[in-house]
């Protein structure tokens, strides 16, 4: 039976390179899959998913008003058996959206893998992770490191010196240069003014 699979964690653990990586396992299958990416995350192009080692793939846009349910259907319908959906930047969804998510899985019969943030800069919840962590089948932490050595479980938003930015709209798209991942302990004590964050963030394949 197909699942609703949610794959949470801070920013900068590889949640869209295990995307494209389940992508790829599909499509070597011979299986079709389909990736959805929010409009509003236009860091890389509007439709362009695209990881931080530079792995690229199309995605199919959507918005918070967009039926996903339908949009499967249609799909169906033109291209003929969909194997798997993935959806990019999770968090974006809405509540209905995320329903429309568990109707793919339990009306359609085909697998969702959603990939996304499970809080914002202030430590509280999005919309979309909120109803996945509520619906979905089966949820996985994908893990990664604060600057401190700690495993990182928060976001902070920083300014131009390091320090944390407390208010402010939820959703300001952004990189490394505006959000930072941090334990919960270092998202503490910057929140409350204690201190700057590094933001200098070192990279394995030696690019500046």
């Amino acid at each position: 039976m197909a699942k609703l699979y949610f794959y949470y964690s801070a920013m900068n653990a590889g949640k869209t390179t295990v995307l494209l990586q389940s992508a790829h396992n599909y499509t070597e299958r011979g299986m079709r899959t389909r990736i959805y990416t929010p409009r509003i995350d236009n860091r890389f192009g509007v439709g362009q998913v695209r990881s931080r080692i530079g792995l690229v793939a199309e995605g199919h846009v959507f918005d918070r008003e967009d039926d996903l349910l339908q949009r499967a259907q249609a799909d169906i319908a033109e291209h003929g058996a969909l194997h798997c959906v993935l959806v990019d930047e999770a968090q974006f969804l809405s509540k209905a959206q995320v329903w429309q998510l568990t109707d793919i899985v339990d009306k359609l019969n085909i697998p969702v893998l959603a990939y996304g943030l499970r809080t914002d800069f202030q430590g509280e919840l999005f919309e979309g992770s909120q109803y996945l962590l509520a619906w979905a089948d089966s949820i996985s932490e994908i893990k990664t490191i604060c600057h401190t050595g700690r495993k990182a479980t928060m976001v902070v938003r920083v300014d131009d010196n390091g320090r944390a930015v407390t208010q402010g709209a939820q959703v300001e798209i952004g990189g490394n240069e505006r959000y930072v991942s941090v334990s919960r302990a270092e998202f503490k004590r910057v929140f409350d003014g204690d201190g700057a964050i590094p933001l200098k963030q070192g990279n394995l394949f030696g690019e500046s």
